[in-house]
């Protein structure tokens, strides 16, 4: 019987071969729980999978909910709940099993498969094809203890590997013949097609019997994350032979572009120790046997995205550790433009350079691991790499020379998806631009400055100068003058309080006495100066009042109606606001600039100032002292009626119309 509450889980009757674990191998169950729990972050250790939490399942105030995120299951030692990725969600989203696979496929942008009724024969044939191969790998690990692999076993002990250490990692030996494998096989009774189905044989275009894809090669298998045999790497023994490493041709079983050598060992070794990528084999490993025991390699080719995706699942900051050869450097430069769209916080990468002409195999065993450790230590960012990309070996002798390297920079930080961390990317390239171009900065004498003269550098500033508003910036002073006049208006005009008091709880004030005014206005029942001066204090009025700039404020000239107060703070609030609100994009557009200028950018400020010459013509100032000419020119109003009652008296003094009053 199950536990109350708790369904059936289901097997995947209609998923073809492959899928669940391709979703489990990309969805990360940290993550999916952790929109359900808040972790415990005393008790869990994330760099390690290590995670703990009130159980989600039943009420409780201690973390007894465990999440290995490594090995992709969850168990609470309260209530005794378990399972993995998929009956997390089932449970917790109150869904079926196909349901949840459909939730957890859309948030990995995986695309369901159509329902396939034949799914189980799939799944059992995926099954039979991997018994296939470990009969594969039994009888190559035979033939390299037999005469035949003799020479085999010479380079290997030449490259440092004792026996125990073949043993461990299953290295095994493909004899020269053409039907070796295949006679083995077919004589165990393993059909045909199934040995053809995991690339183990090729078929004879001559019509005559299939022959063994690997022959007289050092055999290495490679396991899939679950530790199950795939595929093989084969080391030609020939060094005449065209292809020096060769790996098992695509199957149902293997997508070497999805695939990483070592996955299922590093994976439970990542976490506790840097995950290192290396080039090869006998480099994986070279740096397991020292100690570097979470160590992959991809497999024959450029590292793909869908392997990025593989390594992050296992480290936030995997450590690329190529050869320091030429092709080990374009491969590491391939991977950047490969990280960039895909970086983002958390998730990054690193880079081991070796000496040139070494591998990390060569290195271990000249210097010994401490050296390989040394290096690791000293591991780039990728911003770095990019950097000297860009600009090692080229000379930056005139302004088109620099423009190009911005340019190209520039590009580069564009494929940068995640926006604060373009923005970072943009600081650090800034950073290294100016150190290049720039140099240090030396203290030499100023041009204005006669030769053997002995000014004296300008003194500091007192903190009272500092303090003042003269000290200030013109918008700054501005933005102080505004706040005053809103606050003075509505301690002449107290009848106006309730009107704004909204206006003034989100009020910013930048002086000591504004916010002293400023809160004795919010939220009482004063409406006099005096009762109003009774709590902010004086001193604070006094502070208030005194600009002249203020004192001459349409709403507190002589005789200003309560229409002309109203519109006058109304004005300056709209002002106030509008100015601080550009200050903060144009602040912020600022720093995105200096990493990274688009059109977006452009729009941004362009919005900015539009705003800005809004906020100038709202329209409130024209009602209350202005009015707009033909030309849109701004008139004062008690000017214009003036002017017009002028005219009026010159066109009825020549005999026209009575002025009309």
């Amino acid at each position: 019987m199950l536990p109350p509450g708790q369904r059936p889980i289901l097997a995947p009757m209609s998923l073809p071969p492959g899928f669940l674990d391709e979703l489990k191998s990309r969805a990360s169950l940290a993550q999916v729980v952790g929109r359900k729990v808040t972790w415990d972050q005393r008790k869990s250790n994330p760099s390690k999978g290590d995670l703990w939490a009130p159980c989600p399942f039943h009420q409780e105030k201690t973390a007894s909910f465990h999440v290995d995120d490594r090995k992709g299951f969850y168990y609470c030692f309260g209530c005794h709940a378990k399972g993995d990725l998929v009956s997390f969600v089932t449970e917790t989203e109150n869904v079926g099993f196909m349901e949840a696979v459909e939730i957890l496929a859309r948030e990995t942008g995986m695309q369901m498969p159509a329902r396939d009724p034949q799914a189980q024969q799939k799944a059992d044939r995926r099954t039979q094809l991997s018994e296939v191969m470990e009969q594969a790998t039994a009888y190559f690990r035979l033939q390299l203890k037999t005469t035949v692999g003799a020479a085999a076993r010479d380079y290997l002990e030449g490259r440092g590997l004792d026996p125990a250490t073949l043993d461990r990692w299953e290295i095994g030996f493909a004899p020269p013949g053409w039907q070796g494998l295949w006679d083995h096989l077919t004589g165990k009774g393993v059909a045909e097609e199934m040995i053809l189905a995991a690339g183990l044989a090729k078929s004879s275009s001559q019509g005559k019997k299939p022959y063994d894809t690997f022959r007289d090669r050092i055999i290495f298998p490679i396991r899939d994350a679950r530790g199950r045999a795939i595929a093989f790497g084969g080391r030609a023994m020939d060094p005449n032979d065209n292809a020096k490493y060769l790996n098992s041709p695509e199957t149902e079983l293997f997508d070497k572009g999805r695939s990483l050598y070592n996955m299922a060992r590093a994976r439970e070794a990542a976490g506790a120790k840097p995950l290192l990528v290396a080039e090869g084999y006998m480099d994986v490993i070279a740096l397991a046997e020292a100690g570097f025991t979470a160590t992959v390699a991809p497999l024959g080719t450029a590292i793909t995205e869908d392997q990025l995706q593989l390594l992050w699942r296992m480290h936030d900051e995997p450590i690329i550790a190529l050869d320091g050869d030429t092709a080990g450097l374009r491969a590491a430069m391939r991977v950047i433009d490969l990280a960039l769209p895909l970086l983002e916080a958390g998730k990054a990468l690193r880079f081991c350079l070796m000496p040139e002409g070494q591998d990390p195999d060569d290195l271990i065993k000249v210097q010994g691991a401490g050296a390989m450790q040394k290096l690791i230590d000293q591991s780039i960012p990728l911003v770095q790499l990019l950097w000297r990309r860009e600009t090692e070996g080229k000379n930056f002798d005139s302004p088109e020379r620099k423009a190009a390297l911005d340019r190209s920079l520039r590009e580069a930080i564009l494929k940068v998806r995640d926006t604060s961390l373009r923005r970072h990317y943009g600081d650090e390239v800034n950073r290294l631009r100016r150190a290049l171009f720039d140099g240090p900065r030396s203290r030499t004498r100023p041009a204005w400055q006669p030769r053997g003269s002995r000014f004296a550098p300008p003194s500091q500033p007192m903190v009272e100068t500092r303090a003042s508003t003269l000290a200030a910036t013109n918008a700054a002073f501005e933005e102080v003058l505004k706040e005053a006049v809103i606050l003075a208006t509505l301690v002449t005009h107290p009848e106006l309080i309730d009107r704004f008091e909204a206006d003034l709880e989100r009020l910013e004030t930048t002086q000591p006495a504004h916010e002293a005014v400023r809160r004795a206005l919010i939220g009482t029942d004063r409406r006099t100066r005096a009762e109003i001066e009774a709590v902010c204090g004086a001193d604070a009025l006094e502070k208030l009042f005194h600009p002249r700039h203020v004192r001459i404020s349409p709403g507190l000239r002589d005789g200003a109606t309560r229409d002309v107060a109203e519109m006058s703070v109304a004005e300056e609030l709209a002002k106030l606001t509008a100015r601080r609100g550009a200050r903060a994009e144009i602040e912020h557009a600022a720093r995105d600039i200096e990493g990274l200028a688009d059109e977006g950018l452009t729009w941004r400020l362009r919005q900015v100032s539009e705003g800005l010459t809004e906020a100038g013509r709202t329209g409130r100032d024209d009602r209350t002292e202005y009015d707009l000419g033909p030309n849109g020119a701004r008139l004062r109003r008690d000017e214009k009626q003036d002017f017009e009652s002028l005219i009026e008296r010159i066109d009825y003094s020549r005999g026209r119309d009575k002025p009309r009053r």
